[in-house]
């Protein structure tokens, strides 16, 4: 029988809380855990990067309370095919561990294997965790999706020059006006829905269609003037 056994840097991804406060550094701005030590296994603040400068380091961003790697920088060190990407600030990402939701859907839905979120075509998971979580109770060799850490892609020459106690250090991807979430949810044949997923969908119609609070306001009074009663002229 085939020993799935998770290596440790994976085992540490998934695992590790990120985005507290480093205990190292606690009076430093910038000061949230936002980095991965591939070598050490342990999230890290910017502030502990020239501790780590001989080690391959990950950078790992936020959406909506989640942590999510750039697909780009995850499928070097994994094979990501069947899990659902997600476009957030015009970059693929991949999220790493499944995430809450109001309840499972199975039927004619596409699903995760692991958790039964729904799913665009063809994908199969929602998360990374979700396809290795799978591969393990499968008993499939994970070293089949593994890849050979190239410490060139991770080198800590991508942060230098970043300054971490000014407006130029490193940030994580937090939602912001020009964020979309592709929904998994446009799609038809399916009766089933997810609350997470519906807010999403609204937020992204709401921006493309560029009215604002205020500019709702003004469109308001604006149409209230345009039917108000002429009063006649005087004689």
């Amino acid at each position: 029988m085939v020993v799935a056994e998770k290596p440790a840097w994976l085992e540490g991804l998934m695992g590790e809380t990120f985005f507290g406060v480093c205990g190292a550094h606690e009076s430093r701005r910038k000061n949230e855990k936002n980095v991965f030590c591939l070598l050490c296994c342990l999230s890290i603040c910017p502030h502990c990067l020239p501790s780590h400068r001989s080690h391959p380091l990950l950078q790992v961003r936020r959406y909506v309370y989640h942590d999510v790697v750039r697909l780009g920088d995850l499928e070097k060190l994994i094979e990501c095919s069947y899990i659902q990407p997600y476009t957030i600030n015009g970059a693929k990402v991949i999220f790493l561990n499944q995430r809450p939701q109001s309840r499972s859907c199975k039927g004619s839905a596409n699903i995760c294997f692991t958790c039964d979120r729904i799913l665009q075509e063809p994908f199969h998971f929602c998360s990374l965790s979700c396809k290795v979580d799978h591969m393990v109770d499968q008993g499939e060799d994970l070293s089949t999706i593994l890849h050979r850490i190239d410490e060139s892609d991770f080198a800590f020459s991508q942060f230098e020059g970043l300054r971490v106690d000014g407006p130029e250090s490193i940030e994580d991807d937090q939602i912001t006006p020009n964020s979309i979430l592709e929904d998994p949810l446009q799609y038809k044949g399916s009766s089933c829905s997810n609350g997470n997923s519906q807010v999403s969908s609204d937020v992204v119609r709401k921006k493309k269609k560029g009215s604002g609070f205020l500019g709702g306001i003004v469109l308001s009074l604006n149409n209230k003037r345009k039917g108000a009663p002429q009063r006649a002229p005087l004689s």
